[in-house]
């Protein structure tokens, strides 16, 4: 394997998960601050409970990503809390 192959396959996985931290959690706390509105609360009270929510989401996101064993499994952990979400924020849409 050259040297430019062997690096691309060492810094492939670790560009992924940091696109994955970026894009991916910035998707779920968005995903999730519209799926709030869909609770039975008051708009304005929802509208902050997901802007306060957001915050802890994306974090929550961003230590995912770089906790698990590999990045599939960072894009598809991603994926599986954004499904439900997406759902959540489709009746508000």
């Amino acid at each position: 394997m050259s040297s430019v192959a062997h690096r691309a396959a060492r810094v492939g996985p670790l560009l992924s998960r940091i696109v994955a931290a970026l894009f991916g959690g910035y998707a779920l706390a968005a995903l999730a601050s519209v799926a709030v509105l869909a609770l039975p609360i008051s708009k304005p009270q929802a509208v902050i409970t997901g802007m306060l929510a957001s915050f802890a989401i994306y974090a929550g996101g961003v230590i995912w990503v770089f906790a698990v064993r590999s990045a599939l499994r960072a894009w598809l952990g991603l994926a599986a809390v954004a499904a439900p979400l997406l759902a959540a924020a489709w009746t508000v849409w």
